[in-house]
């Protein structure tokens, strides 16, 4: 197949772009030097990114994987946020249908839930709580409505619940806390927001990947959960991340700067993604994390 992966080089994409070339698909991608490095990459490779490209370089394609965003949730410029990920978006997903592309899988987020109570299910209540959730929800009604109108393409979305694993070095404070703790805890104790207590639902790299490849083959639209199933609180994790690295230090706490817009507690049913996709999740947070260790966790080069 002939594929657009959009943030081809963030830590998502460059992780689909890997897998497409490996099952042989002619891949196309935007990105960013300031990103991920693809070895032995030999596809058309479009800059300045999803925004201002040629798209006459393309052409006609099959399918789209839409992993372009401002992914930062604290970043507090509504306009510009829904212009990156919403208006963006829009445009890809038009050029997409007059260029003959049949899936598009895009990037979702479970951010869409807000401090609604766990677990989330795709029809659960939603209450955005920053910019770059507001983006995410509109974009997931705009693409329902888009699939409505083109029934020839299947579109699906994919709500992201904090993904980690190898190929997020780059991201800096947008890193998961699963890296950013690793890189703390080899020169100091970690730190984390009193009391420590808040749940995550952390998905593997890995899952993530297989998920989107299922999603490039179901038949039906659909917007589907990404997580793991399982919530783990940040104490956990400096626990189970104590054993990896074979130490034993006790975490430091400090006030949350973020309190209003916070999520506190993040926890995904799965049972529409098995359902819809054939998806389930392979790995636990500590197989994850000692799979993620042996991949070079704790390497903190891009």
């Amino acid at each position: 197949m002939k594929i657009l992966v959009t943030g081809g080089t963030g830590f998502v994409g460059s992780n689909i772009v890997r897998a497409l070339l490996a099952e042989g698909h002619e891949v196309f991608i935007t990105g960013s030097d300031a990103e991920q490095k693809i070895p032995g990459f030999k596809g058309k490779y479009l800059q300045p990114g999803l925004l201002g490209i040629d798209w006459d370089e393309i052409g006609n394609i099959d399918a789209v994987f839409h992993e372009a965003a401002i992914n930062d949730t604290t970043h507090d410029d509504t306009r510009e946020m829904m212009r990156a990920n919403l208006e963006s978006s829009r445009a890809l997903f038009e050029y997409a249908a007059m260029h003959e592309c049949r899936h598009i899988v895009y990037a979702s987020s479970t951010a869409v839930y807000g401090d609604v109570f766990p677990p989330f299910r795709e029809d659960s209540p939603t209450h955005p709580l920053n910019p770059y959730a507001e983006s995410k929800l509109a974009l997931d009604v705009y693409a329902q409505e888009f699939a409505r109108m083109h029934p020839e393409i299947i579109v699906v979305g994919l709500r992201y619940c904090n993904v980690y694993g190898p190929g997020e070095s780059h991201k800096g404070k947008r890193a998961s806390m699963i890296y950013q703790l690793a890189q703390q805890m080899q020169k100091r104790a970690p730190v984390l927001f009193k009391d420590g207590e808040q749940k995550r639902d952390y998905v593997y790299i890995k899952d993530v990947i297989t998920a989107n490849l299922k999603a490039l083959a179901t038949t039906k639209s659909c917007v589907v959960n990404c997580g793991s199933g399982a919530a783990t609180s940040f104490n956990e994790l400096v626990r189970i991340l104590n054993g990896v690295l074979d130490m034993n230090l006790v975490p430091e706490y400090i006030e949350n700067p973020y309190e209003r817009t916070y999520q506190k507690y993040t926890l995904c049913d799965m049972s529409r993604a098995k359902e819809l996709l054939g998806f389930v999740p392979q790995y636990d947070i500590e197989d994850g994390i000692r799979d993620y260790y042996a991949s070079g966790l704790c390497d903190s080069r891009p």
